[in-house]
């Protein structure tokens, strides 16, 4: 994916409610789809883990968009956001200083 340098894409981080590993579980093929059906949207995506490699209980999602409006409507039709999983989520605006080892600034 080419970008152009003052692309300045989103971030959105979630953190999963206690005890929702069930609700995860069995929500994760249709939350799978849903990435599937975007990804021309997605930089990056990915569950948070431990040092260990457990689940950490939430993801990180980096959009292709500068339209604040659309990362939220992204993450409000997520599966996960529809079984009501997430305790909290942030969406933030990033700046990129290095992409695959390229400076952008």
């Amino acid at each position: 994916m080419e970008l152009a340098s003052d692309f300045m894409p989103y971030i959105i981080e979630t953190w999963d409610k206690p005890d929702r590993t069930a609700i995860r579980a069995a929500t994760r093929p249709a939350h799978l789809e849903f990435l599937a059906m975007q990804r021309e949207k997605l930089i990056f995506c990915g569950a948070k883990l431990r040092d260990d490699g457990g689940d950490l209980g939430g993801g990180i999602y980096v959009l292709d968009t500068e339209d604040r409006r659309e990362a939220e409507v992204f993450i409000a039709t997520d599966p996960f956001t529809k079984a009501q999983l997430f305790d909290r989520v942030t969406i933030v605006r990033v700046r990129k200083t290095y992409v695959a080892g390229r400076c952008c600034l």
